[in-house]
């Protein structure tokens, strides 16, 4: 009665309803207009993540750890007078750029000389111009062989490696002019590198971000138009009709403005995610038309008129795609719970946007055709699709004689599943979406064979009182903490306060690199007397203690090695820096809690693990929360706790091939293939709702058995459903032409999901309801 009342006032009121969903979307269409990328870090800890505090804390204390983006080469040619020059030349340019706060390299590097006339240190240029000659170069070589801070840094370990840091400015890091910057540093280098004959290699976090903004900048177009395109081919192919192909595409498109105008209007910008929603929206928003359509062409080849045969489409097909709709909303909208800032904008926007588009398809598709002239013949006959017939036919007939089969195919596929599922393996990498020719990838890989790599890995440290991080016994367990880092092979030489007292002190003694240690509790003392050395605005070392000299922190790098592996560091090594801050050895006590200092690892690289942690650790909580509000569903729906069984089951088992299948083919758990499970899930289970709804409706005609039933729904709601696996299928297929090797996965998996999820809605649920009800008539 509901549905009915919905029809009749969506047709009584044709002129309003449709000024109503125009004058939205101009509205909408106007906010789409003003979108913006995002350019700042994916957020995907929750605000409430102890991690994700701690590095909030951190970038505020001392600005964004992934600000630095890195240009090497590897020659034996760098100190040659023609080189050095076009490499010093370089360096200045890059200086110029507005944005970039600071240039290292040794073009520019620096020395510390002891004034005591002034009692303090000066840091000194080693050149102030241009050399003109080989013996200048040669000099600077010479000098920077006897100031240890520097070797392992802007140099490799075996000196045929050198390296360029160029620093962002913290307030140009997060807005698109990064990109403007990253891309002229970027031109700058390789024009270096075409006057030098050397090959220059660039990374960074900085530019690894931009590559990724403009990418996924130029996929948010290539993907909805790519949609447009292979749905606008494949409805005129189903339809066999311009008009009717452009209608259902036209009003599917309308929903892609209303969905930029949300993530807009709730203040959200495009992310990797978010730029997946205008494209699903098309794949998804479809089959709204499909139903709609094929129910009217139906019902007008049963009546012959068209108002009447519109009504009953509106009442029918309303009701059913209403719940389809909102399980594949539930499919996403489950994400809002996960905490995560990036999955909860994700699952919001594309909740929102496939209630709105199934709102936009009942009223504009049931107003249009209202008012456009009844379908022709050869639309109607099109129902008829001989090839489909054939293969619902065949499908009837397997439900009918051969459920045995059915059963032991499914439990055999189940089984193999299974243990594809015990070889997958969870593990992210930073870079791991690119394909493995793309020049970032190959780039990271080079600063991992010579500098061990670029990534961030920090190590904060609380004091617990102001002045306290320049206490002997504060520097000690720094150097302690050092130590233990170098037993790992993974990280590079440590940038610390106590490296920069270690540099300091060499200066003190004359320059002499035997003095490159950290001095004892007297001497440190003397250094004091110098107040330069660690304090005031000429100090280079400032980033590393804050005002207060209550805090300090100590950076190192390390490669993409994967979450996996920076796991079993971050496990191993917070304990042991516990026990170094805070555990005396020789009395065998742990510090007193007002005594105590809090050390922690945070850095991007450990935030990208723990992230990553957290989404799978939310997988199957995810997973879970989407099956068990669509059961409750189920049951509002069908009003029988059996159907949940009956019905879930049909959608699970296409998830477990899934998963089956990731194992088999090595395709990891990370952030983009996570959310295939409760989205996939989400839309198969709406072949469940077409079926079961058709299925009741055949099931209450007088005389009709079960048998009949399900025969009638299979070949009057398979055709639909055929359809829709279709569009679904090619549509996501579409992600098969990213750049990002996740959203590929992404595309691939649920394609195929949905196809089995298809199959096993014709196959399996009807062998399942001809057994639970084989006693019924």
């Amino acid at each position: 009665m509901f549905w009915q009342k919905i029809s009749k006032f969506t047709l009584g009121n044709r002129l309003t309803l449709l000024s109503v969903v125009l004058a939205l979307t101009g509205l909408l269409g106007y906010q789409a207009t003003k979108v913006q990328m995002s350019y700042a870090l994916v957020k995907i800890l929750p605000v409430t993540d102890p991690n994700y505090q701690l590095y909030e804390s951190f970038k505020a204390r001392y600005g964004e750890d992934g600000n630095v983006m890195f240009i090497a080469i590897k020659t034996n040619r760098m100190f040659r007078l023609d080189v050095f020059n076009k490499w010093y030349d370089l360096n200045q340019e890059i200086r110029k750029i507005d944005g970039v706060k600071e240039v290292l390299s040794n073009a520019n590097a620096f020395n510390i000389v002891r004034n005591d006339s002034l009692k303090k240190f000066d840091f000194k240029p080693l050149i102030t111009q241009k050399p003109i000659t080989q013996a200048e170069t040669d000099s600077v070589q010479v000098q920077l062989s006897r100031l240890p801070f520097f070797k392992g840094v802007i140099s490799s370990d075996d000196g045929q490696s050198h390296v360029m840091f160029v620093t962002f400015d913290q307030s140009k890091l997060n807005n698109t002019g990064r990109i403007a910057i990253a891309n002229e540093i970027k031109r700058n280098a390789l024009a270096f590198g075409k006057a030098t004959k050397l090959e220059v290699h660039l990374s960074g976090l900085p530019l690894i971000r931009t590559e990724y903004t403009e990418q996924v900048s130029r996929e948010v177009v290539l993907f909805t138009v790519l949609a447009a395109i292979v749905t606008g081919l494949i409805l005129l192919l189903f339809f066999r009709s311009i008009t009717t192909a452009l209608i259902s595409l036209a009003v599917v498109l309308i929903g892609v403005v209303w969905s930029v105008g949300i993530i807009t209007t709730l203040g959200y910008k495009i992310s990797i995610l978010v730029s997946l929603i205008p494209s699903l929206i098309v794949v998804i928003g479809v089959p709204n038309a499909i139903f709609l359509t094929n129910k009217y062409h139906e019902e007008y080849a049963r009546t012959g008129d068209k108002i009447q045969a519109l009504a009953v489409a509106a009442e029918k097909i309303g009701e059913t795609t209403f719940w389809a709709n909102v399980t594949t909303s539930i499919g996403f909208g489950v994400f809002y719970f996960t905490g995560s800032i990036m999955l909860v904008e994700f699952g919001m926007v594309a909740a929102l946007s496939v209630m709105s588009t199934y709102v936009i398809c009942l009223v504009l598709i049931t107003v249009i055709y209202s008012y456009l002239p009844a379908p022709k013949t050869k639309h109607i006959n099109r129902l008829d699709n001989k090839t489909v017939t054939r293969f619902l036919v065949f499908i009837e007939q397997l439900v009918q004689t051969r459920r045995s089969v059915i059963y032991s195919t499914v439990a055999v596929l189940v089984l193999i599943s299974v243990y594809g599922i015990s070889k997958i393996e969870a593990v992210g990498y930073v870079i791991d979406d690119l394909p493995t020719d793309h020049p970032i990838y190959t780039n990271m890989r080079f600063f991992e064979a010579n500098f061990k790599g670029v990534l961030p890995f920090e190590v904060a440290i609380d004091t617990g009182r102001p002045g306290r991080v320049l206490n002997p016994q504060t520097l000690t367990k720094i150097r302690v903490l050092q130590k233990e880092f170098a037993k790992y092979p993974e990280f590079t030489k440590p940038l610390s306060l106590v490296e920069a007292l270690k540099f300091t002190y060499q200066a003190y003694r004359g320059g002499d690199p035997k003095y490159y240690v950290l001095p004892g509790a007297l001497e440190l003392n003397k250094l004091a007397n110098y107040a330069g050395s660690v304090k005031g605005n000429e100090n280079r070392f400032k980033s590393f203690v804050d005002s207060t000299r209550r805090h300090t922190r100590v950076s190192f790098q390390i490669a993409d090695l994967g979450t996996k592996r920076i796991d079993e560091l971050y496990n191993k090594l917070q304990p042991k820096i516990d026990s170094i801050f805070n555990y005396d050895k020789s009395t065998g006590q742990w510090a007193d809690k007002d005594d105590r200092y809090d050390a922690r690892i945070t850095g991007n690289s450990v935030i990208f693990t723990k992230g990553n942690d957290y989404l799978l650790a939310n997988l199957v909580e995810s997973t879970l929360l989407a099956i068990v509000l669509i059961s409750v569903i189920m049951v509002v729906l069908f009003g029988n706790w059996r159907m949940i069984l009956i019905a879930v089951v049909p959608s699970l088992v296409p998830l477990l091939i899934t998963a089956g299948l990731m194992g088999f083919f090595d395709i990891r758990l990370k952030p983009s293939t996570t959310l295939i499970f409760s989205i996939a899930f989400g839309l198969s289970s709406d072949g469940t709702i077409y079926f079961l709804t058709k299925f009741k409706e055949e099931s209450r005609k007088m005389g009709v058995s079960v048998a009949q039933a399900i025969s009638n729904t299979i070949r009057l709601t398979g055709i639909s459903m055929f359809y829709t696996a279709i569009i679904l299928f090619a549509g996501f297929a579409i992600f098969t032409a990213s750049t990002f090797k996740g959203t590929v996965s992404l595309g691939i998996l649920v394609s195929i999901t949905l196809l089995m999820g298809m199959l096993s809605n014709l196959v399996l649920l009807p062998a399942f309801l001809m057994w639970v009800d084989k006693d019924k008539k």
